[in-house]
């Protein structure tokens, strides 16, 4: 089934699951078959009109809607694939979105019932849920996501301060390239973790370098409110992008 986003079918899909009506939705997946299985091309309050299926829609931003949990599990059961993906440019699945929304009750629903956490195709480099959240600031998440079995790259473990795992990928052969090491330390910052900041930077981290966003890891600080993490940077002299002018 291929519903508009304005078909009245999809729209009463979208509202039960955005207003935790489970009952609702229980009853238009029971007269209307495939509906579970379908998609909706476009999304009730997203800009973005690819296809995405009702999982999507149950994680899509802002997320952390009503009975989340219960409308998850009552659209696998109706055969939503967990691991489903949107087309487009950003294949992601909808624990790729539960993630981008901090919805740690949705995250944990979708991983009980088989979804792959380390699937491909964010839009953060088309990594895994991981790198959506931690990229995002969604913290909660990132760290359900660890403590359920999420690997983490260097830059992942840096945002989130995991030393332990900072360090091991020091000890082994080849090290992190030096690019590497800066887009971490860009993380830590953004993380406010700055036992992991010093670390990177006592590793060749560049201090001033400017990030895609457009911001240096003392502006990063700042957005993330790391307050602690952007007064020491700057006193060691850390730079904003427009003072590198």
């Amino acid at each position: 089934m291929d519903l508009a986003q304005d078909h009245p079918l999809a729209r009463a899909a979208s509202e039960a699951i955005r207003s935790g009506d489970v009952e609702s939705l229980k009853n238009l997946i029971k007269d209307n078959p495939g509906l579970a299985t379908g998609t909706i091309r476009g999304a009730p309050n997203s800009c973005d009109t690819i296809p995405r299926t009702l999982l999507h829609v149950a994680t899509d931003w802002p997320g952390n809607f009503p009975n989340g949990a219960a409308t998850i599990a009552a659209l696998i059961e109706a055969g939503a694939g967990v691991n489903a993906r949107i087309t487009g440019p950003h294949p992601e699945t909808p624990l790729h979105w539960a993630a981008s929304c901090d919805d740690v009750e949705v995250l944990d629903a979708l991983l009980d019932r088989g979804a792959d956490m380390e699937a491909p195709g964010a839009v953060i480099g088309g990594g895994t849920p991981l790198a959506d959240a931690v990229a995002f600031g969604q913290w909660r998440a990132a760290r359900r996501l660890v403590e359920r079995g999420a690997l983490t790259g260097l830059w992942q473990a840096a945002a989130l301060g995991l030393m332990d795992r900072v360090k091991d990928h020091f000890n082994g052969k080849p090290s992190p390239a030096p690019s590497e090491v800066t887009k971490a330390f860009r993380c830590a910052c953004h993380g406010g973790q700055r036992g992991a900041a010093e670390y990177l930077l006592s590793h060749g981290a560049d201090m001033d370098w400017v990030g895609y966003d457009g911001l240096t890891p003392v502006e990063a600080a700042r957005r993330s409110d790391a307050r602690e993490v952007a007064d020491w940077l700057r006193g060691l002299g850390a730079k904003t992008a427009v003072e590198l002018r």
